[in-house]
């Protein structure tokens, strides 16, 4: 995979320019959704037609989170996340901007000639039916059009894909997620929503009370999850190992602790400290809750492993 992070300056032309043409879709592909995939399906085959590469424009850190840090989404994917889900869906080139106040006071038309013409050489170009660019976001299809046709690319929308009834978005995954809902928002992603992340040290409570876990290490600014799931981890050297997780700030044990993904793998014992691991939520159990002993976590603790390996099991 090629990836120029920040290599798209607002001074001067692109410091990093392509060496060949490209098909380009751009967007922030937070989650990459069924959405999302069907745009990549669309770009490659449009990207052998127009004889260019298939190549990703993205940004870091998300527009909202420079903008309005405080109402910033939280993300499902982090930026090593997505580029490890758009690598797995066969994505080569993946270009990301660094988005700054001074990138985002870009006209539509710099925007254009600076990133896509000069930077990219782009030959085709693919964006959500509701996407904008540049200063004010004045930009859209219609400006892509126009200026297309003056530097010799072709631009093209692709509608709202639905899934379970509704439009496939990072919001509505968002939502499902903050509900507990795995199932729903499994199906808008095509896939069960999932952290990565290396197995990071910790204080060693889990061991001492006879669920040892591996403790990830997180990226994410807001988890988008919260709470106790059957989970099924990949990077063991197997298709995926069984456990149970929590994530959330441990208010039993921390009174002001910071989120914590811990997975207590079942009928495992190696270590795995440093180890890169991806956990996939399946069902939610319950809430994150506060006991009023160490003895009452226990029990909670030996209910929702039970729990877990039932629905795993079935």
């Amino acid at each position: 995979m090629l990836m120029t992070h920040g290599g798209f300056g607002t001074q001067t032309r692109a410091r990093h320019q392509a060496t060949r043409p490209n098909a380009v879709t751009i967007g922030n592909f937070d989650g990459i959704h069924l959405g999302h995939q069907a745009m990549l399906a669309r770009l490659t085959a449009r990207a052998a037609s127009v004889g260019a590469a298939p190549a990703v424009l993205t940004f870091e850190p998300h527009p909202r989170e420079i903008f309005t840090p405080a109402a910033a989404p939280t993300r499902l994917t982090s930026l090593r996340e997505k580029l490890e889900i758009l690598r797995a869906l066969g994505v080569a080139h993946v270009h990301v901007c660094r988005f700054s106040k001074p990138f985002a006071a870009l006209s539509a038309e710099d925007f254009v000639r600076r990133i896509l013409v000069d930077g990219l050489k782009a030959r085709y170009v693919l964006v959500g039916d509701d996407f904008r660019f540049g200063a004010k976001r004045v930009g859209d299809i219609e400006l892509l059009r126009r200026m297309g046709a003056e530097y010799g690319f072709e631009a093209e929308t692709l509608p709202t894909v639905e899934a379970a009834g509704q439009r496939a978005s990072s919001t509505a995954i968002r939502d499902a997620l903050a509900a507990g809902d795995m199932a729903l928002a499994a199906q808008m992603l095509g896939r069960p929503y999932s952290i990565s992340g290396r197995v990071v040290g910790g204080d060693q409570l889990g061991r001492k009370i006879g669920y040892p876990t591996a403790n990830i290490q997180l990226k994410h600014n807001k988890p988008p999850v919260k709470g106790v799931f059957a989970v099924r981890v990949q990077g063991l050297g197997q298709p995926d190992w069984p456990g149970v997780a929590s994530l959330g700030t441990r208010p039993t044990v921390h009174a002001n602790g910071r989120p914590t993904l811990e997975v207590h793998l079942f009928n495992f014992d190696r270590s795995i400290y440093r180890e890169h691991l991806r956990v996939e939520f399946l069902h939610k159990l319950r809430d994150e809750a506060k006991f009023p002993s160490l003895d009452a976590l226990i029990a909670q603790i030996d209910l929702d492993a039970r729990q877990a390996r039932e629905l795993l099991n079935a």
